[in-house]
C-alpha cells in the first residue's frame, strides 16, 4: 500500500508530541494539527488514510470533525480521543461515522491495534473500488460481443432502461446470456457503485427460497439458529437479480409482490417491518403467460415485474454473431490456459455455424473451451470438435417428423438451410442463388437479413 499517512488532531502539544513520536518510530507519516479546522485543511491537502481527533476542542468538536471529513472523503477512518467522562460522545459520534474511539489517557498498545485494524480497512475499501471498477468495465454495454441486428436491439432497449428505476424482465433461453444482460444494466445505472446481489430461484428448494430473499430470525423453524440476512436487505440501495423467477411458489410470490409493490416485508419468523430501495431485474426462460393460465403465476405479479422486457434471441437466430464470439473465446480460453491459439479454420467455423446450439453461447463457450485445450495446434480444427454437433441438431429441427421445436422455428430453420445450401451451391452469388430458389434477389436479401444469415463467399 505504500506509506500510511496518519493525521493527529489535538490541541494538547503534550498528547501530540507522545503519539507522534510513538507512531513515527513504527515508520508511519504523520500530520498534526492543533486545532479541527487546521486539521480539515490538511485532509483537503493531503492524502490521509487515518484520522485521530481530539473530541473536545477550542474551535470545532471532534463530532464536526467527523462529519466534515465524511463529507471531505467518507473511505477516512476517523478515530476520536476523549476522556473518561465523555466515553458517551464518542459513542454519538460514532454513531455519526466515526470509525473507533479512544479514552484518556491513551493506552499506545489499544492505538496500535487500531491503526493495524484502520491499515486493513483502508486496504479492503481499496480492493473494493478496484474491483468495483474492474466489474463496471468488465459488464458495461460495448462489452457484449456482438454484431447482430438482433443484439444491438436488446443492448439498446437495455441502455434506455438502465438509468431508470423500472422493473425490467429479461427473458430467454438458458445460456442466451440473461445475466450479463441484467449485471451491464446494473453497472450502467446510478446504482452502479452499491450491491448487485443475485438469487437462483431454480436452485433453491421452496422451503430454502423465502428465507433467502426475505431473511429468517433466530428460530423461525428447525436450523435457524441465527439470524439471516436476506438478499433484498442485502442489496438495499442497489440491484436485486432474481434468476428463473418463475419457479418461486405461489406463496413466495404474494409476499415478493408486496417487496416490490412497497418496498416492505417481514423476514420469516419476524414481526418487524423492514423497508429497503431496491431495483428488481427478473429473468426466466419459462412461458410465463401460460403459467398465469395454469393458474401456477400470479396475474399481478407478472405486470409488475414485466414493466420493461427484453427478449434475447437464441444464437440460432443470431448467426452472426457466432464468428465474433468464436474469436472471444479462443482468445479468452487461450490466456486462461496460457496456449497460443491464433484462429480457427474455415471449415471448423463453417461447421459451427450450422449448428443449432441448444444450450445457446454458454455452450458455444463451453466448445471453444473444450477445443482450446484439446488442440495440439495452433489453429482450432474440425478434428478439436466435439463429433456430432451439427448432423443431430439440424436433423432434430428439420425432420417434420420430430415435434420437439415450435412450428415457426422449424419453419425459420428449414428456409435458413435452404438458402445456406443455395449460397454454397452457387459459391456466394446471390443472385444466382436467387434464381435456383426461384425468387428475387431483393426477397432473398431480405430473408437473409430476417434470418441474420451470413454470406461468406459474398459476390
Amino acid at each position: 500500500m505504500g506509506n500510511f499517512n496518519i493525521l493527529l488532531i489535538d490541541d494538547e502539544p503534550a498528547q501530540i508530541t507522545s503519539i507522534k513520536s510513538f507512531l513515527t518510530r513504527r515508520n508511519y507519516q504523520v500530520y498534526t494539527a492543533n486545532s479541527g479546522k487546521e486539521g480539515l485543511n490538511i485532509v483537503k491537502e493531503q492524502s490521509i488514510d487515518l484520522v485521530f481527533t481530539d473530541f473536545r476542542m477550542p474551535d470545532i468538536t471532534g463530532l464536526e470533525v467527523v462529519r466534515e471529513i465524511k463529507r471531505i472523503n467518507p473511505d477516512i477512518p476517523v478515530v476520536v480521543i476523549t476522556a473518561f467522562s465523555q466515553t458517551e460522545d464518542a459513542v454519538n459520534v460514532m454513531k455519526e461515522g466515526a470509525y473507533d474511539y479512544l479514552s484518556k489517557p491513551v493506552d499506545l498498545d489499544e492505538l496500535e491495534l487500531l491503526v493495524q485494524k484502520a491499515k486493513e480497512h483502508r486496504y479492503l475499501v481499496s480492493e473494493n473500488k478496484i474491483l468495483k471498477q474492474q466489474l463496471q468495465e468488465k459488464y458495461k454495454f460495448d462489452a457484449i460481443i456482438s454484431q447482430s441486428g438482433a443484439m444491438e436491439e436488446v443492448i439498446n432497449i437495455a441502455g434506455r432502461v438502465a438509468k431508470s428505476k423500472a422493473t425490467v424482465l429479461i427473458r430467454g433461453e438458458s445460456g442466451t446470456g440473461k445475466e450479463l444482460i441484467a449485471r451491464a444494466i446494473h453497472y450502467s445505472s446510478d446504482r452502479k457503485d452499491k450491491p448487485l446481489v443475485t438469487v437462483n430461484c431454480a436452485a433453491l428448494t421452496e422451503s430454502l427460497l423465502e428465507s433467502e430473499l426475505f431473511g429468517h430470525e433466530k428460530g423461525a423453524f428447525t436450523g435457524a439458529i441465527a439470524r439471516h440476512i436476506g438478499r433484498f436487505e442485502l442489496a438495499d440501495g442497489g440491484t436485486l437479480f432474481i434468476d428463473e423467477v418463475g419457479d418461486i411458489p405461489l406463496h413466495t410470490q404474494v409476499k415478493l409482490l408486496r417487496a416490490l409493490q412497497f418496498g416492505e416485508f417481514e423476514r420469516v419468523g419476524g414481526t418487524e417491518t423492514i423497508k429497503v430501495d431496491v431495483r428488481v431485474i427478473t429473468a426466466t426462460n419459462r412461458n410465463l403467460e401460460q403459467m398465469i393460465q395454469q393458474g401456477l403465476f400470479r396475474e399481478d405479479l407478472f405486470y409488475r415485474i414485466n414493466v420493461v422486457t427484453i427478449q434475447i434471441p437464441p444464437l440460432r437466430e443470431r448467426k452472426t454473431d457466432i464468428p465474433v464470439l468464436i474469436r472471444h473465446f479462443i482468445e479468452k480460453f487461450s490466456k486462461e490456459n496460457g496456449k497460443k491459439i491464433t484462429g480457427i479454420s474455415k471449415e471448423a467455423q463453417d461447421y459451427l455455424m450450422r449448428y443449432h446450439y441448444p444450450g445457446n453461447v454458454r455452450e458455444l463457450a463451453n466448445i471453444i473451451e473444450r477445443a482450446v485445450v484439446m488442440t495440439r495446434d495452433e489453429i482450432i480444427t474440425t478434428a478439436d470438435l466435439p463429433p456430432g454437433l451439427s448432423t443431430v441438431q439440424e436433423e432434430s429441427i428439420l425432420d417434420p417428423h420430430n415435434f420437439t421445436h415450435p412450428y415457426a422455428e422449424k419453419v425459420a430453420a428449414f428456409e435458413r438451410a435452404m438458402i445456406e445450401q443455395a449460397l454454397e451451391i452457387k459459391n456466394g452469388n446471390q443472385s444466382q442463388a436467387a434464381k435456383l430458389l426461384g425468387i428475387s434477389e431483393r426477397h432473398l436479401r431480405s430473408r437473409m437479413q430476417k434470418l441474420n444469415i451470413v454470406n461468406n463467399k459474398k459476390r
